[in-house]
């Protein structure tokens, strides 16, 4: 069948839109040769033709380019520099716990600064500057996919919390710690030897510095919570130093060592799960907030409660009368009680019964000796 035998076959609406675009291709055409001969007018020929290519196409689904692509997924390029993560990244790590969910943190993180500057000037004798640089929230497996090598991991457990915490110590300030220890001088900086394995006399030096810095860790929980974190091991490859799921959620706060020109980072890692024995705790606004209990007006109740003046009624006998045999009564008229004297008495205070205990006499008085202690639900039951 020939080309002409087709069209012949086709619908009127069909060779209707075979016409619409061919026309189109030829303005478009028509639009490109003289942009080609007109040079400015070229650009707007070119423009024409795609106004009119979109208008074809109005009513067609829009077919998405690779950077729009990119940017739906938050593999932007723009992201990479360290920006929000948007799309579908997002969404992925919108599951995550926020740190600014546990305020008490930073408190605590500021109190580590202050106490590590201290400690880290009497361990070199040098001038050493300690700042926090960033408190974030990351997956466990995702930090220790990033942790730039080699470095220093060291495994700490929490005594009282029953878990475990890691603190990572780069390259940099490895050396640095190092070379301030052994006697380096000033404003020379520190010789790093990439590519081989840190000797028995370098891990003992930076296994000396972590000491310092989780004794001044424990410091700074101490307002919160006392707890001791010790020393379990220090790892090379972050594959010995697994301590938690890899899609579990940790909080890391990454501290920046300063000593003149030399220095580097200390990274401190510790999961929710850790942390979750004190999570109340650190919920808290401020240090020492009770959530609605002031234990200084309990105590103060308490010791007022204990001073209150508390009236105690023996009853020696109960009889049930008429009223009218009530209004009978004169002076001198006899009433009997069936209580004998062997019968024990009950104390009451008010309405409610507190106690039992039998009746005699002492120094030309009544007394009654306390005891049985009638609880509460005994008084229900009678």
């Amino acid at each position: 069948m020939s080309d002409t035998d087709e069209v012949e076959n086709m619908s009127d609406e069909e060779k209707a839109m075979m016409a619409e675009w061919e026309n189109m291709a030829e303005d478009g055409d028509g639009a490109a040769d003289a942009g080609g001969e007109g040079g400015e007018g070229g650009e707007g020929g070119q423009g024409d033709a795609d106004a009119l290519f979109d208008e074809g196409e109005e009513g067609a689904a829009r077919i998405l380019n690779q950077d729009e692509i990119d940017s739906l997924l938050g593999f932007d390029d723009d992201d990479f520099g360290g920006g929000e993560t948007s799309g579908v990244m997002a969404l992925i790590n919108s599951a995550m716990v926020n740190y600014e969910r546990l305020p008490m943190l930073d408190i605590v993180f500021d109190r580590l600064v202050r106490l590590m500057s201290t400690s880290l000037r009497n361990l070199t004798s040098d001038n050493v500057e300690v700042s926090l640089d960033q408190v974030s929230t990351v997956r466990f497996g995702d930090y220790m996919n990033s942790i730039p090598l080699p470095a220093m991991l060291s495994v700490f457990k929490a005594e009282e919390w029953d878990n475990h915490g890691l603190m990572v110590t780069d390259s940099a300030l490895i050396y640095s710690i190092v070379d301030v220890l052994l006697g380096g001088r000033r404003g020379t900086p520190a010789i790093r030897v990439e590519g081989r394995p840190y000797t028995t006399i370098e891990t003992k030096l930076v296994e000396r510095m972590v000491q310092v810095a989780l004794g001044d860790l424990s410091s700074a929980f101490d307002p919160l919570s006392p707890v001791s974190f010790a020393l379990e091991r220090m790892e090379t490859n972050p594959r010995f130093a697994t301590i938690s799921q890899s899609n579990n959620a940790c909080v890391l706060a990454r501290l920046r060592t300063d000593m003149g020109d030399r220095g580097g980072r200390i990274e401190i890692l510790i999961p929710y799960a850790t942390l979750e024995p004190i999570r109340e705790l650190l919920l808290q606004m401020f240090m020492g907030e009770k959530f609605g209990r002031d234990s200084i007006w309990e105590s103060h109740l308490t010791q007022e409660l204990y001073l209150t003046d508390v009236q105690l009624q023996a009853v020696l006998g109960e009889k049930v009368v008429t009223l009218g045999d009530m209004l009978d009564w004169k002076i001198g008229t006899n009433i009997m009680f069936n209580t004998r004297t062997e019968d024990e008495l009950e104390l009451r205070c008010g309405h409610v019964p507190m106690f039992k205990g039998p009746v005699g006499q002492k120094q030309s008085y009544i007394a009654v000796q306390v005891d049985k202690y009638i609880p509460p639900e005994e008084q229900g039951e009678e």
